[in-house]
């Protein structure tokens, strides 16, 4: 926001400080009105024609302003994307821990991306892979959803799970 002398126009339509229009102003009859009420002139629309100005205390502006940005980011919740590996062989005990590790991250509100690798010639037998990924959404169904379904991508398959939102919760 331009300010006070920063002001380019040479007319602006001023506004005074309980929003009330005054009406087409020069710059410097706006300016002197700002002073003497002890606030300061900003330009609120400086494309329209005239320039609007308004009078106000822009310190204390500028303070709401970044007390409303404060506290819009302390709301705000970011998602993390963790991610699983597993492989296509792996056994029932390692798997039942993949799968707690799973609902733990979903539990907390992150997405999980599960990823399967394939090595050597496990790669023909993509269809072990695709339901060993199925299982884990199916063991998750409870708390999860499927964002994105089971896809290869060179030699591994990716699964999405986010958490179930609250509304499907009840």
């Amino acid at each position: 926001m331009i300010v006070n002398n920063g002001i380019r126009a040479k007319e602006v339509r001023l506004i005074d400080q309980n929003g009330e229009q005054l009406g087409v102003k020069t710059k410097e009859e706006a300016l002197r009105m700002a002073e003497e009420a002890d606030l300061d002139l900003v330009l609120v629309a400086p494309k329209a024609r005239p320039a609007v100005a308004r009078i106000m205390d822009y310190g204390k502006y500028r303070f709401e302003m970044q007390k409303k940005e404060r506290e819009a980011r302390k709301n705000q919740k970011t998602v993390a994307v963790k991610e699983i590996r597993l492989s296509p062989t792996i056994d029932t005990n390692d798997f039942n821990v993949k799968l707690g590790r799973v609902r733990k991250f979903i539990e907390k509100g992150d997405k999980v991306r599960v990823s399967l690798r394939f090595r050597g010639r496990a790669i023909t037998h993509k269809d072990i892979g695709r339901d060993m990924i199925e299982k884990m959404a199916e063991e998750t169904k409870d708390i999860a959803t499927v964002v994105q379904r089971p896809k290869m991508e060179g030699r591994s398959m990716f699964l999405t799970l986010a958490p179930l939102n609250d509304k499907a919760k009840k």
